[in-house]
């Protein structure tokens, strides 16, 4: 048995993923990493539009499609061909246990492929539903995108520098968070099914994902009734606690506590600010941040950031360098963690399941398939 065979718990799981982009084809690559058996359901015109986002390899390979799609299978359906369609429904119906879809809303019904129609015919059948704005509502049957749903949500609000314009999260935060509920939603339904028997319906999208990246927002703007301000590079009612400027780049520092504002007034020479009344609690040093950052941000400057980490973490005050994505590949601990996999002839190495299992994370089998790759073997024929 191979590393790969042993540490996939979903193996014998069989899921239809009718999906494009991100969102949908995440959920179905967190799946696949736990062992589920992934179809890949595209058009034959190009597919998944994912295959032509980011940059591209010399061989053809976009760097998006690839980050999204190890350990799948793909196959190619004219949704238009009947005998095609006939072959996609009896499929999802007969041999699936999940499918997955985030067609523009109303359009999987168009081709009864709904979960209704599929459910009909197994009820054993967990069918997720990845929407934009949600199954009800007014706005359920309007189309979405992560920057879209960072904007309607609340997280552009908040996002950024005060005074600035608005900014969106530089990784697809809302798009790849559906997908994680995606797949938590799939796992509790696979779950309840072993012992009742039952399939399941399941709805989520990307304005709800939104939304609740908000969670800690929400009551605050209930205390008073203010929105939150940005906060650049740090967070709300927390200080000192954000990224200052050293001498050859950016340094996070997290001392919002009394225990961590003591010690690092000890590392930069102001034995004197503890006691002082403005800085004595999180809440005052948050409320009085302007006077402690003309203080602090002259200091950091003066050094390197490596000269101030070895300071801050001689006292066990938390930092961090900000790194470019380059450093972060590079780095020590990502090497030790080995969750950056590579796959026999994949142009590039692609990031795995954040997740170890009896301290073993599982591997990435085979790269993102070529379009429609696996039509001879699933489909029983070549187009």
């Amino acid at each position: 048995m191979s590393e790969r065979d042993s540490h996939q718990p979903l193996s014998g799981v069989r899921v239809i993923e009718i999906g494009s982009s991100v969102a949908a084809p995440y959920a179905g690559w967190i799946l696949a990493s736990l062992g589920a058996e992934v179809v890949k359901v595209e058009n034959k015109k190009g597919g998944d539009d994912a295959r032509t986002w980011g940059r591209m390899f010399p061989d053809g390979n976009s760097s998006v499609f690839l980050a999204m799609n190890s350990d799948k299978k793909s196959v190619t359906v004219d949704l238009r061909d009947t005998q095609d369609l006939q072959w996609l429904q009896d499929c999802c119906a007969n041999e699936a246990d999940v499918v997955i879809q985030n067609m523009r809303p109303g359009k999987i019904a168009e081709f009864g492929l709904d979960a209704a129609a599929m459910i009909a015919r197994n009820p054993k059948l967990i069918y997720c539903n990845l929407g934009a704005f949600g199954a009800t509502g007014p706005l359920k049957s309007k189309p979405g995108y992560d920057p879209l749903m960072q904007a309607a949500g609340g997280i552009m609000s908040v996002t950024g520098e005060p005074d600035r314009p608005p900014v969106r999260v530089g990784v697809s935060i809302v798009d790849m968070g559906t997908g994680m509920w995606c797949a938590i939603g799939i796992l509790s339904a696979l779950y309840d099914g072993k012992s009742s028997g039952r399939g399941c319906v399941i709805d989520a999208s990307l304005y709800e994902t939104a939304m609740a990246w908000t969670s800690t927002h929400v009551p605050l703007v209930q205390v008073d009734g203010r929105n939150p301000e940005k906060a650049g590079s740090g967070a709300r009612g927390m200080a000192p606690y954000q990224a200052y400027e050293c001498a050859d780049g950016y340094l996070v520092v997290s001392a919002p506590n009394n225990k961590l504002f003591k010690r690092l007034a000890k590392v930069i020479d102001r034995p004197d600010w503890p006691d002082d009344p403005r800085f004595s609690s999180n809440q005052l040093r948050y409320k009085n941040l302007g006077l402690i950052n003309e203080v602090l941000e002259p200091i950091f400057v003066s050094h390197p950031r490596e000269h101030w980490m070895t300071l801050l973490e001689d006292e066990g005050i938390p930092c961090a360098p900000v790194r470019t994505i380059t450093e972060m590949m590079d780095n020590e601990q990502t090497k030790a963690l080995g969750i950056l996999q590579t796959t026999p002839g994949a142009p590039a190495s692609v990031m795995g399941l954040p997740l170890s299992f009896n301290g073993t994370r599982p591997a990435t089998g085979t790269m993102a398939p070529g379009l429609g790759q696996h039509n001879a073997q699933i489909k029983g024929d070549a187009g």
